[in-house]
């Protein structure tokens, strides 16, 4: 072994362990709805030494990067014999993603990959690029991921070599090793960001869907859609309503996705999703929260107004930037709710909540009114019913 190999093996061995046993740590005050943690969960530098470099001095005597990896994010999300995983759309250097499973002992630092990425089993229809998975553990036994798969449009035109097709791709696994792959959802539209739903629903399989006119554009597509399917082995359309409506300047007027499959709790399901507009800097991703009925998953029954989340600081910079991005979250049995997010398509982040306050800010945010002066009106009330519990407070105070 040279010794410009063995130098650089220890340096870049000892700088990844360093990095994937870092202590986290909560950052507060926050916003008292949740906390985001200081330091991104996963980053390209977590992807293993073994995955980036040939160990081998005689084939890489330079200990060069042979396999380089760009960004770690857009990642479903499952709690799974004990340990937080993390289901990762990993994009090397040669903009192709794959899926890789990351397993934390806390579910805020200590993420490492498992040895190999996942070997998803391709369809007659082979896919370009695969990418942001949902998890869903389903009733029926299976462990279910969806997924955008991505192909070159057969219709464009010669010389065009960036027009898309995107479809929903379908797989399911009992251990998150070994993968079944299904039959691509069948749509009369494209399809991106599908979510199933955890639960039959009329003894069907339920989907939240985004129908777009194109690979990029939302174009006609009015929401976040709902639809039941007989037989998710031959999933196939063919009703499709729209229960989270896009609109004119808001946060989601461009786009809005569903993100992971929503949470049961006791006030109804309640949903993290995608929002996106258009503005000076390009498109601009946000988060947020809405909640839907429990016997009627389809049934809008809160929404507050605005972003729960949207990009700050370091989060604001990276591959696509101004972006942040959510497929995937954990509620453990103690309501403790970990939500993870990627920004820009480089990286990936957990903040932290509970199922009481998630509910708390659905049920009591103001939803939005669509005009300056319903915002105008929803601040003033707040105002002055702090200025009246001031003035309570303080004539209470002059009494005693």
């Amino acid at each position: 072994m040279n010794e410009l190999f063995k130098k650089r093996l220890e340096a870049v061995t000892k700088e990844y362990e360093e990095l994937v046993t870092r202590k986290n740590e909560p950052v507060f005050p926050g916003n008292g709805i949740f906390e985001r943690y200081k330091y991104p969960v996963l980053t390209a530098a977590h992807a293993p030494v073994f995955w980036r470099y040939d160990l081998s001095p005689g084939t890489n005597p330079y200990f060069m990067e042979r396999f380089g990896i760009e960004g770690t994010f857009n990642a479903g999300a499952i709690k799974w014999n004990g340990k937080y995983l993390m289901a990762v759309r990993v994009e090397g250097n040669d903009r192709k993603s794959f899926f890789a499973i990351a397993e934390s002992p806390n579910g805020v630092d200590n993420f490492r990959f498992w040895d190999y990425p996942i070997n998803m089993p391709e369809t007659d229809n082979p896919d370009v690029n695969v990418y942001d998975m949902r998890l869903t553990a389903h009733e029926d036994g299976w462990v279910y991921g969806i997924f955008c798969t991505e192909r070159k449009d057969p219709n464009a035109p010669a010389g065009d070599l960036s027009s898309a097709v995107a479809a929903a791709g379908i797989a399911r696994t009992k251990d998150l090793k070994s993968w079944e792959r299904l039959p691509d959802l069948k749509s009369k539209s494209q399809q991106r960001n599908v979510v199933l739903h955890p639960e039959f629903v009329n003894g069907k399989y339920a989907l939240y869907t985004r129908p777009q006119d194109g690979f990029i554009d939302a174009g006609s597509g009015g929401g976040i859609g709902w639809a039941l399917v007989d037989d998710i082995a031959k999933a196939e359309i063919k009703e499709e309503k729209i229960i989270n409506y896009r609109y004119y300047h808001t946060i989601k007027e461009l786009k809005n996705g569903e993100g992971p499959h929503p949470i049961k709790t006791a006030k109804g399901w309640l949903h993290f999703a995608h929002g996106v507009r258009m503005c000076a800097a390009g498109l601009r991703y946000v988060l947020y929260l809405y909640l839907t009925d429990l016997e009627q998953p389809d049934k809008l029954i809160a929404e507050p107004a605005g972003h729960l989340m949207a990009p700050v600081g370091e989060e604001r910079i990276g591959d696509v930037s101004n972006v942040l991005f959510t497929n995937g979250w954990i509620a453990d049995d103690d309501g403790t709710v970990f939500l993870y997010y990627a920004s820009c398509d480089t990286r990936m982040h957990v903040a932290v909540s509970s199922i009481n306050r998630l509910l708390d800010y659905c049920l009591n945010t103001a939803p939005d009114g669509y005009r300056s002066a319903t915002s105008v009106q929803t601040l003033t009330k707040l105002i002055e019913n702090n200025f009246e519990l001031t003035k309570n407070t303080n004539s209470l105070a002059v009494q005693k």
